[in-house]
């Protein structure tokens, strides 16, 4: 038996101590002058979160944070940040945090733009292709934690708030 596949996952990655500092000019490559910080609870007043804010606001970035993510994010949560998102005049998100603040960072992202309800996008057949791709904000995500993988992925896990079930989109 031989395995034969493909793999296009062409996302930059940077790692190392002190690479957060390079955070501005992320930002300036991909486009982003006034981004959007997206982490959960836990994280939002941690000093790691208030150091990459005093680096934002230090290269003129601003200081956008929203931290109303469940450890399931749900459309509650993605409504909430699509709407601060909107309210703060955000051109990008940053993705900040575990699995469920990358998701929902990615989320808000993909989200901001579009004209159907996020269901819509459910990973079912060819449903991807219902997304105004031009109309997805850029996204630089910041993982803070081994696990999920999330910030290499394209597709995030919401959790439906009525039923309870994970979908990813």
């Amino acid at each position: 038996m031989s395995l034969v596949g493909n793999w296009s996952y062409p996302t930059t990655i940077k790692f190392g101590a002190g690479r957060i500092k390079e955070l501005p000019a992320a930002c300036a490559a991909a486009g982003i002058k006034r981004p959007l910080l997206v982490t959960d609870r836990g994280l939002a007043d941690l000093p790691i979160t208030a150091a990459t804010l005093d680096i934002l606001e230090a290269a003129g970035l601003g200081r956008g944070l929203f931290s109303e993510v469940d450890p399931n994010p749900n459309e509650k949560n993605l409504e909430a940040g699509v709407a601060a998102y909107k309210a703060g005049g955000h051109d990008g998100v940053i993705a900040f945090g575990g699995g469920s603040g990358l998701d929902l960072g990615k989320m808000v992202a993909f989200m901001a733009g579009q004209n159907r309800p996020v269901w819509d996008f459910e990973d079912i057949g060819d449903w991807w292709t219902r997304a105004d791709a031009d109309a997805i904000a850029p996204i630089i995500a910041v993982p803070t934690t081994a696990g999920t993988g999330s910030e290499v992925g394209r597709a995030s896990v919401i959790t439906n708030s009525e039923t309870h079930a994970k979908k990813i989109i």
